[in-house]
């Protein structure tokens, strides 16, 4: 099996393997009827054989960077400042060194989840598409995030992750998300209004860059996710006394 790569349309991978002289594709070829698989044979497995790269995505996902950082600081994250280990509060409560590893790892496990579903599809060529296994698992990763088996299913917000997954699912797309998620952080000060507003962004994002029917479904569940687990972030917002990131 080789692989090779080309670059899609809207900044998104084309990552191809061959297996025989058959060119199988990882990512990127984007679903053509709504619900309906991009793959004649998507059914041929049991969905239980789906099942195998969602939990692998769940136990990445479950990795909080958020409390291992300040762990290994001899911080416990839980007890300090907001209590959510999240960036801002490492940033808040042990300064920009940690929140930047933090703000890395999270990405770059919904980035590590998301390729462990395309991958998993480019090799097991009848099961779910390329597409929707790669969004899927990154949305699994974000429900580890939120949800960690490892730290007693009490975790973080789940930007992070979640941007770092449209890194991988759309790298231009998900750059600019990343940047414009940062720009309004720092100009604002506050990282819920731009968590929010990333967010918002998520799924017209990914159908421009040629995501198509499950995908943005379960592209629409990660943003809705991510969205309720900030409910207490609106309700401050409403209220006028949401933190800032500095303070």
């Amino acid at each position: 099996m080789s692989p090779s790569a080309s670059r899609g349309n809207g900044g998104g991978p084309a990552f191809r393997f061959s297996r025989g002289g058959k060119a199988l594709p990882l990512l990127w070829r984007a679903e053509r009827v709504w619900g309906r698989s991009s793959r004649s044979d998507a059914n041929k497995l049991p969905r239980v054989d789906v099942l195998v790269p969602l939990i692998a995505a769940y136990l990445v996902g479950s990795v909080d960077f958020g409390v291992i950082v300040p762990r290994i600081l001899g911080v416990d994250i839980y007890a300090t400042g907001s209590g959510n280990p999240g960036t801002s509060n490492v940033f808040r409560s042990l300064g920009k060194g940690p929140a930047a590893l933090v703000l890395l790892g999270d990405g770059a496990k919904g980035a590590i989840a998301a390729a462990i579903g395309a991958a998993w599809a480019g090799v097991m060529s009848s099961t779910a598409s390329a597409e929707t296994l790669a969004v899927a698992c990154a949305f699994a990763a974000v429900l580890g995030h939120v949800a960690p088996i490892w730290h007693r299913f009490h975790g973080g917000r789940g930007v992070a992750t979640a941007i770092g997954a449209a890194i991988f699912l759309a790298p231009v797309f998900g750059l600019v998300l990343a940047v414009a998620w940062l720009g309004v952080t720092v100009v604002l000060k506050v990282a819920s209004v731009a968590s929010l507003g990333a967010m918002a962004m998520y799924v017209p994002g990914l159908a421009f860059a040629g995501y198509r029917g499950w995908a943005l479904v379960w592209a629409l569940a990660i943003a809705a996710l991510v969205v309720a687990r900030h409910a207490p972030n609106i309700r401050r917002l409403v209220a006028g006394s949401e933190r800032t990131v500095g303070g």
